[in-house]
């Protein structure tokens, strides 16, 4: 015979995790329709971005320059997080991590030169 007591504290984990669940998503539709707070219209209801409406159809595509300069953004921000601990420990690690850094600064800043050569950085 299976002793199936054993997944009891399974089970009422389970259950109370389906009971919160469900509480946190429906209690709070609940309490809006009774309080009132449910009421659309066309100003709740309307698109917006920043303030004023929408121009053009929410499903056209960025333009290619602005995912250049996220790209860039994301290479220099990696770059920041490299230089901290490098920074912290320099002093320790000795002259062989002074150089690689500079050697490692010294190619972003030739792919920054050849980003702004290339016009990645220029906004119409």
């Amino acid at each position: 015979m299976v002793d199936l007591s054993q997944y009891l504290p399974i089970l009422l984990f389970l259950g109370v995790a389906l009971a919160l669940s469900t509480a946190f998503v429906v209690l709070p539709m609940v309490v809006a329709k009774a309080t009132g707070a449910h009421k659309p219209n066309a100003d709740k209801l309307s698109e917006y971005e920043c303030g004023f409406p929408a121009f053009e159809d929410p499903r056209s595509q960025f333009d290619v320059r602005f995912y250049l300069v996220a790209i860039l953004f994301i290479i220099f921000d990696l770059e920041a997080a490299f230089l901290y601990p490098w920074a912290v420990s320099v002093f320790n690690l000795g002259w062989t991590a002074w150089i690689s850094m500079m050697i490692f600064i010294g190619e972003l800043a030739l792919g920054l030169v050849y980003a702004w050569k290339k016009g990645a950085l220029d906004w119409e």
